[in-house]
């Protein structure tokens, strides 16, 4: 199976704004131990959706991580898949353990999904689980091979996930990936090394991805600079082929680095230059 490429970040709402259906909390709680496989499936997002952090619900969402009932032809476990999603966006670190075992799952997806979810979850515990995941496509610090495309694990996310969770002692296995054959993974390897590194070579070396020809990897990459904050894309974010509104959100990653590196009563030229982008993109 291909790596998803979607990159852009989940831009929910909270249920304070959103309608959230005929729903209540403890009806969506009750609905994953349904027999209906529709609802426990719609359940799990549901609680994600509107971050409903309570104990009883992480708990579900932690015992549908094992679901057995809810699969597909294919051999997938969609109901797994919407559980570890959620799980990441409720904050709740003792869903961390769970994650971490569901990076064995047969289901790519649910790998995938267990990943961004410990990704968001932000605990170091993880790093040596998704090494271990990472590790399959390298024979010692090299791909296995740098021209077949090995679309086995979901390095993207994979490599994203260890550049937010600064894993500096293994960067040559991340910077391995920077020749994969696949670009989306090598912008991942990109966004990740300049995370790990702080060298402007890897930001440099996605701000020139902004000209590629497809968009939906210049989408991508819009997505990864915002993510790192860096500060010398603005110019070419405001600039690329690309909808005003990724723009927007790739600025304001920009921006809210340079913001939590001052003092709250001023504001940097950078932050300036990047809000003055922004003005302009509205």
């Amino acid at each position: 199976m291909n790596p998803s490429p979607e990159k852009i970040k989940d831009l929910s709402l909270t249920g304070d704004n959103v309608d959230g259906g005929s729903l209540t909390v403890e009806q969506a709680i009750a609905n994953l131990e349904s027999a209906d496989l529709g609802l426990r499936f719609y359940a799990a997002w549901w609680l994600g959706r509107f971050r409903i952090g309570e104990a009883a619900a992480v708990t579900a969402l932690i015992k549908a991580l094992e679901d057995e009932a809810d699969r597909t032809p294919e051999g997938g476990y969609p109901l797994r898949r919407n559980a570890a999603r959620a799980l990441g966006k409720l904050g709740d670190r003792q869903a961390v353990s769970p994650l971490i075992g569901c990076l064995d799952c047969s289901d790519f997806y649910v790998r995938e999904a267990a990943v961004q979810s410990l990704e968001m979850l932000g605990d170091p515990v993880c790093i040596p689980a998704l090494i271990k995941l990472l590790a399959l496509g390298l024979q010692g610090e090299q791909l296995i091979s740098s021209k077949q495309p090995d679309l086995s694990q979901p390095y993207d996310s994979i490599l994203e996930a260890l550049g937010t969770l600064r894993a500096t002692e293994f960067t040559p296995l991340v910077k391995a990936f920077l020749e994969h054959p696949i670009e989306l993974v090598q912008y991942s390897a990109a966004r990740a090394m300049y995370q790990l590194t702080q060298e402007p070579v890897y930001g440099e070396r996605l701000v020139q991805a902004l000209t590629g020809e497809k968009l939906q990897l210049r989408r991508a990459v819009l997505a990864d600079l915002g993510a790192i904050g860096y500060l010398p894309a603005a110019d070419a974010i405001a600039q690329t082929l690309a909808e005003n509104s990724l723009k927007l959100i790739s600025l304001k990653g920009l921006l809210e680095h340079q913001v939590n590196h001052i003092t709250p009563s001023t504001f940097s030229e950078g932050a300036i230059k990047v809000m003055n982008l922004m003005d302009s993109l509205l």
